[in-house]
């Protein structure tokens, strides 16, 4: 159901509703992958191998995620779209999911209690990344900043839970859902968190 396109063999693609455009998410996901090519080539060559598949589209309560079954790099289109996103920061989003899938092809894991230094180890990598960009600050300023920002409790999943819930209820608002729906959602949210049987995702990542 999605639009795509094939960049250096990685499928590139955006599920959209009948009334939006694809292209402008597909070529700002274009520019941002020239910019690792022009900039970081040995860095872009592991990318391709490291990756199979990116993907724009509305995710609950991350700007980006790393999933590992479809080795897949998954883009929120709110953060893509932004006018206020520079295509190095997206670039830079890109090399961070992407140190995620080199990491877990090292077998480095994602437990909670190792969360914190695998994601210090992407910030720095983008924070090198950035660094070779000629208009990089802003995407090296916001690496350095997530590096320091977070308490160690941040990683934990009860925080992941707390976002996913706020993040749904952003995502539903974004769609236009009616307040009714979204409180059945926080209702069946609540239901399945409290039996246990809601879903971990271990790659989630945080929205900024």
């Amino acid at each position: 159901m999605s639009h795509s396109r094939r960049i250096d063999g990685l499928w590139v693609g955006y599920w959209v509703g009948d009334n939006k455009n694809p292209s402008a998410a597909l070529d700002r996901v274009e520019t941002a992958l020239g910019l690792i090519k022009l900039y970081d080539p040995v860095r872009y060559r592991h990318l391709v191998r490291d990756l199979e598949r990116i993907w724009v589209t509305l995710l609950p309560a991350s700007r980006a995620q790393f999933r590992r079954a479809l080795k897949m790099c998954v883009l929120d289109e709110r953060y893509v779209l932004a006018e206020t996103t520079q295509p190095e920061q997206i670039a830079s989003t890109i090399v961070h999911e992407a140190t995620h899938a080199r990491l877990i092809g090292c077998g480095i894991g994602y437990q909670p209690e190792m969360r914190a230094r695998v994601e210090a180890a992407c910030f720095r990598r983008q924070r090198v990344f950035a660094a070779r960009l000629p208009n990089g600050d802003q995407a090296r300023e916001e690496a350095e900043r997530r590096l320091t920002g977070y308490p160690s409790e941040f990683w934990t999943d009860a925080s992941f839970d707390d976002r996913h819930e706020q993040g749904m209820v952003d995502g539903l608002r974004y769609l236009g859902a009616s307040e009714r729906l979204i409180r059945a959602a926080l209702r069946l949210h609540a239901l399945l968190r409290s039996s246990g049987n809601l879903v971990k995702r271990p790659n989630r990542r945080l929205r900024k």
